[in-house]
């Protein structure tokens, strides 16, 4: 470094290059991927509760799918809530707060014995989530020099792999487990509360291991705090290089001008220092964010804004619908294939055909357990994740970001439109697999991009407004509104739905609603008069319905 520094400051590149690259940041590259993981976790947990929840909270269809769309509600309301606060207050302040709330309100729901409080408490660990989630990408790529921070960032695909494998793991070793079950009156504590708790314990660790990193030094001097980022920097460069911080080259840095900070620029004040407390730094505060957010709606941001926004929406509106839904999909074919052997069935068939005894005395599944192919078909999805979270960082740089995301988004579109045509529980899987594999890979390849898109003051608010996962929380409820219109009897015409499992030549037709008695054969049920079908709403998982089978007039 030449006496230049010395005389005139330097710039953040040049700072951060003087830090070197080692220990500081692969421990940084570990908190920030294991906090990428986790909400991997958080935000599918609740595929895996479903199924054992079901019998103690005595849940609906409808109840089911509006614990499934809570967290998501929570990341939408989050997103911009967190982002907002990031680019005004600091990253590591926002990373630990989520963290913590995630942690301490998740362990709290596994205590709850009230279904809306479960479901209030599932919002908020959404509205966490949401938080930790987008911020650790600008808080990772802010401490990284310019020639290593794309593929730095793109190794963090490889931690949400982690997350998708770590979850059924946890799920398999925790929820099978008999005799853990702690009862007392009305209380009671089963193997899935404790697999909910299990979930909330890594926020709570992770959140106290971040205290020990600094605040990103970027966005203190995006906020006019010099000393303070160069204090950072030389601990950054001890750690580093293990040398004495008053060795560090740099001497001081160079300011810049603000173009977007409102409270810096109307009073000597940084905007971190603004107190929530107090009314005027209060509406400081919010200025900063209105102008933030203004500056994301004019040029020359506004068609990055709106193109990452499209591309995040319509792959997370897919993403998270058929991650949640997967479980239960390999747990309605496994049982589908085990009543009718060597009987291929759609995904639309299977959705509608899982069955139960019209004389069932377990509406609430509480004698049901997960079949533990369904861990195994889950673990799998996310081992098939390895190959594509090794291709990003390894070759991002001689094919490009562009390619990749043309790439995944392609291929993603083209099996989910093959999910349409399977016909048995391999090509499910195979599917799901690549779907899953491809789909992550974009949606990581996105977040990494904005952080070379965006300034340092909107970067996290820009993370935030995209991460608008609406969509998925609607298309979710829409999947059971409209299952359970089918229950009340909607449309009571009767369909050839089952035509492919019939075994005989009977003109008879499956009508939804109808009974087919489990152990029986397709074609071969109980034949009732058509005006004598009955529309009764049944309290299985996702409305699944019982069968009857009405003869044509």
């Amino acid at each position: 470094m030449g006496l230049d520094f010395l005389e005139h400051g330097a710039d953040f590149e040049a700072a951060i290059s003087a830090t070197g690259f080692g220990r500081f940041h692969f421990c940084l590259l570990a908190v920030t991927g294991l906090i990428y993981a986790n909400t991997a976790i958080g935000i599918t947990i609740v595929s895996f509760v479903l199924p054992s929840a079901t019998c103690d909270f005595r849940m609906t269809s409808a109840d089911k799918g509006w614990l499934t769309a809570a967290p998501m509600l929570g990341m939408v309301i989050g997103s911009y809530f967190w982002g907002c606060l990031a680019d005004t207050k600091g990253r590591k302040v926002v990373l630990v707060s989520t963290l913590l709330l995630d942690g301490v309100v998740g362990i709290i729901s596994s205590f709850v014995q009230i279904l809306p409080i479960f479901m209030a408490c599932r919002f908020v660990n959404g509205f966490a989530v949401a938080g930790a989630m987008g911020i650790c990408f600008p808080y990772l790529g802010e401490f990284q020099q310019t020639k290593y921070r794309e593929k730095i960032l793109c190794w963090m695909e490889m931690f949400w792999t982690l997350g998708v494998i770590l979850l059924p793991l946890i799920a398999w070793g925790i929820i099978p487990i008999q005799g853990i079950r702690v009862e007392s009156g009305a209380f009671s504590y089963d193997s899935w509360n404790w697999f909910v708790a299990a979930c909330g314990v890594p926020s709570l660790l992770l959140g106290f291991w971040l205290f020990s990193f600094p605040e990103s030094p970027k966005f203190m001097m995006e906020c006019g705090d010099y000393d303070d980022a160069l204090k950072c920097l030389k601990s950054v460069y001890r750690q580093n290089t293990g040398d004495d911080p008053d060795n560090y080259p740099i001497k001081s840095l160079k300011e810049k001008v603000r173009t977007v900070s409102v409270a810096s620029q109307s009073s000597q004040k940084s905007v971190r220092s603004l107190s929530m407390r107090k009314r005027k730094d209060l509406k400081r505060l919010f200025t900063e964010i209105w102008t933030q957010t203004k500056a994301l709606c004019r040029p020359p941001y506004l068609k990055y804004t709106i193109l990452t926004c499209l591309i995040q929406f319509g792959l997370t509106t897919s993403y998270y619908t058929l991650m949640i839904w997967f479980p239960e999909l390999f747990n309605r074919y496994e049982e589908f294939e085990h009543r009718f052997p060597n009987t291929s069935a759609s995904v639309c068939d299977v959705s509608s055909i899982v069955v139960v005894d019209e004389a069932s005395s377990d509406p609430f599944d509480c004698e049901k357990v997960i079949d533990q192919s369904v861990y195994m078909h889950t673990l799998i999805v996310g081992l098939a994740c390895i190959p594509t979270s090794l291709w990003l960082p390894l070759c991002v740089h001689k094919l490009g970001a562009k390619f990749f995301l043309i790439f995944s988004l392609s291929f993603a579109g083209v099996v989910t439109v093959g999910l349409y045509y399977v016909q048995n529980s391999i090509q499910n899987l195979v599917l799901s697999c690549i779907f899953e594999a491809l789909t992550s890979l974009a949606i990581s390849l996105v977040f990494c991009v904005l952080v070379d898109l965006f300034p340092t003051n909107l970067r996290c608010a820009t993370q935030y407004l995209m991460n608008v996962r609406g969509p998925a929380a609607r298309g979710r409820a829409w999947y059971v509104g409209l299952e359970e219109l089918q229950m009340l009897g909607a449309d009571r015409r009767p369909k050839d739905i089952l035509g492919p499992y019939r075994t005989n030549d009977s003109p008879a037709l499956l009508h939804p609603t109808s009974d087919l008695r489990p152990g029986s054969e397709p074609g071969q049920s109980r034949a009732v008069p058509a005006d004598s079908c009955t529309y009764l709403p049944t309290l299985r998982p996702y409305a699944i319905s019982k069968w009857c089978q009405c003869v044509k007039n």
